[in-house]
């Protein structure tokens, strides 16, 4: 049985990601469409990686520690936010390059 304190580690790590790219609710989603998917900046950026960082350290320090639920969820939520970290990657350098989002 999965402990729900962790899951909500999980939860809380990759919900402050989600809300510095914009993503948690449809009024930051709509504010980060009127700014051309530009939300946040740097500085959302970091906090972005800083969590993925975290979540990353946390699946590599309970490799074999968790059941298969935790490890299920931690797992989809590192790769949730990889994914959308390589997605705002491609959208800003189709932008830098002269092309448009």
């Amino acid at each position: 049985m999965s402990n729900p304190e962790f899951v909500g580690l999980i939860q809380s790590l990759e919900a402050t990601a989600e809300a510095a790219l914009g993503e948690l609710s449809p009024l930051s989603r709509q504010v980060r469409g009127e700014l051309g998917g530009d939300f946040g900046g740097p500085r959302a950026w970091r906090m972005v990686e800083k969590s993925l960082k975290m979540l990353e350290t946390l699946a590599e320090k309970t490799r074999g520690n968790l059941d298969f639920e935790e490890s299920e969820i931690l797992g989809n939520a590192i790769q949730n936010l990889r994914s959308r970290v390589s997605e705002q990657g491609r959208k800003q350098g189709s932008r830098g390059a002269g092309g448009s989002a």
